[in-house]
This record gives C-alpha cells, sequence and structure tokens, in this order.
C-alpha cells in the first residue's frame, strides 16, 4: 500500500471517528440531546417562518456552534474527571469556566433567535 494510500484510509477512519464522538453525544449526553431537539424545532421553525438565505446560513451556524461548545466541555469534563476522579477545587473551576463558555454562547444564540424570530411572530 503506498503512502498516498495510506492517507485516504486514514481520512476514512478519522471521518468513523467523528461519526462515533458525534452519536456517542447525541446518544448519551443529556445536554447534547437537549440542543439536538432544540436545533430540530429551530430548523422546522425556520421552514414554518420562510427564513432568508442568510437566516438560514446564521440559525444553521449557531445549531452547529452550540452542538460543537457542547461537545468540548463533554470532553473537557470527561479529561478533568479521568485526571481527578475525586473532587478537587481546580478541576472543579476547569469544568465550570468550561460549562460558562458554553452557557454565554447560548445567550448570544437566544438574542440571535430572537433577533431572526421575534419580527416574524409580531
Amino acid at each position: 500500500m503506498s503512502n498516498k494510500d495510506s492517507f485516504f484510509i486514514n481520512r476514512i477512519k478519522s471521518i468513523g471517528y467523528a461519526f462515533k464522538g458525534a452519536y456517542h453525544l447525541i446518544s448519551r449526553e443529556a445536554s447534547v440531546k437537549v440542543q439536538f431537539v432544540i436545533g430540530i424545532l429551530m430548523t422546522i421553525a425556520g421552514f414554518y417562518f420562510g427564513l432568508s438565505t442568510t437566516e438560514w446560513i446564521i440559525q444553521i451556524l449557531v445549531i452547529a456552534l452550540i452542538m460543537a461548545f457542547e461537545g468540548m466541555n463533554t470532553a473537557i469534563e470527561e479529561i478533568a474527571d479521568f485526571i481527578h476522579p475525586e473532587f478537587h477545587k481546580k478541576i472543579g473551576l476547569i469544568k465550570d469556566i468550561s460549562a460558562g463558555a458554553v452557557f454565554i454562547f447560548a445567550i448570544a444564540a437566544i438574542i440571535i433567535g430572537l433577533i431572526i424570530y421575534l419580527p416574524k411572530i409580531f
């Protein structure tokens, strides 16, 4: 097998690992399940209210980013728990900061949703 073949095979394997990780997040993590359901509801709302192309781009980006942030938060929490399974103030701080990053973007996502949908509702 040539280097070119192994590069291609490794990319396919990488995609497989990414799908496995996304499936794990959506099927096992409560916060990601909630965000996934909200994303589906917002997609339905987007079709109902006839979003413009720009609004669709923004909405899809926001949904993807919030789920990505949730995934990164979960990864940080898993690493922290693996490194230090028992309670530790510094690990708690790290996990709080990670959750805080998700919270900040979630607030921004709500504001973006309001900017897109309030004029369509009222």
